[in-house]
């Protein structure tokens, strides 16, 4: 009885596998009646994909029913669909395969997700914070060993930095490299993917710096030309908070007289305690209340956008504002 959920942010990700999981289990010449992919979104819905997944499968091949964008593990179900649940997901046949996705997180307080987390393999897909620079490059290095591309230690912080937690940007700047790499062995080193890469996220990281330098002329360069090369809006605020976010913690922390670096490390969400030392580097010239005043203003900016204001304009507003705050002379 295979039975698959898969969860999380990242579409991409989610889409990839599932097309893993179709060459998998799916013969080609018999798709049309061994799959179906149904939008979950109601009883009927999943008391179709249910009673699909109990069909025999049809010619050769095996049967794959995916429930999309289910409800099942977020929303409490009807009683009916409870017991449809108990009564089907047990007595699935070897032959079929159940496949539920939703981008929204489990609620693991739901019968209906305890039904199916006892049965099904559950694959999480959440988006990477993009403060962890750790984990985006060591997921940059495993897609790139799936790709038989060889990068130096270099190469993959220089595209992590890059790409952030985009897979999609991920996978497509992989794919160039991977082109421009050809039937060569050869190791790709920084300055290659640098050449070959859009760095958007890279160029984020440069401007939270600029913003905490209180550079409002190359703050305001920067972000020109991240909306010139269609960074969206919303994934500059999410870098600037995530960045923004682990120098406060590391600074309050120490300001409170902490001085374990693991311990700083953790609360910060830093795997790598190493970084500390670049870290104090860059906030050695701040102070602890001009971190703090920094959150408000991206929750503001945040906000601001996501009420449809113009991406450019209330951008270039709210920097001049964050640059500001950089200015003050007071350390803590």
């Amino acid at each position: 009885m295979p039975v698959y959920l898969y969860w999380g942010e990242d579409d991409f990700a989610i889409a990839n596998s599932v097309k893993k999981l179709q060459a998998q289990v799916l013969d080609p010449a018999w798709l049309q009646f061994n799959y179906h992919k149904i939008a979950a979104d109601s009883p009927q819905a999943i008391i179709e994909g249910l009673n699909q997944a109990m069909t025999p499968v049809f010619g050769m091949g095996e049967r794959l029913v995916w429930l999309a964008d289910t409800n099942l593990c977020h929303q409490k179900p009807t009683e009916e669909i409870l017991s449809e649940l108990k009564r089907t997901l047990e007595v699935i046949p070897d032959t079929a395969h159940l496949l539920l996705t939703t981008d929204k997180k489990l609620d693991k307080r739901l019968g209906s997700t305890k039904l199916i987390q006892k049965v099904a393999q559950v694959k999480d897909f959440s988006l990477i914070p993009p403060w962890k620079s750790d984990l985006i490059a060591a997921q940059v290095k495993q897609v790139a060993q799936s790709k038989k591309l060889k990068l130096t230690p270099k190469a993959i912080a220089t595209l992590a930095e890059s790409v952030g937690n985009d897979t999609r940007q991920l996978w497509n700047e992989l794919e160039k490299l991977k082109i421009y790499q050809g039937d060569s062995d050869r190791v790709l080193d920084e300055n290659t993917v640098s050449a070959l890469v859009l760095c958007n996220t890279q160029n984020s990281l440069k401007l939270a710096a600029a913003i905490k330098d209180g550079d409002i002329d190359r703050s305001l360069g920067l972000v020109t030309d991240l909306i010139n090369r269609n960074e969206p809006a919303l994934k500059i605020v999410a870098t600037l908070v995530g960045q923004f976010r682990i120098w406060t913690i590391v600074k309050l922390m120490q300001s409170t007289g902490e001085k374990d670096n693991k311990v700083i490390a953790t609360a910060a969400g830093i795997n790598n305690p190493n970084r500390l030392y670049f870290i104090n580097q860059e906030i050695s010239s701040v102070s602890t209340q001009q971190l703090l005043a920094v959150s408000p203003l991206l929750l503001e900016l945040e906000y601001s956008l996501k009420q449809g204001a113009e991406a450019l304009a209330i951008l270039q507003t709210k920097i001049i504002e964050l640059c500001l705050v950089f200015t003050s002379q007071t350390q803590v």
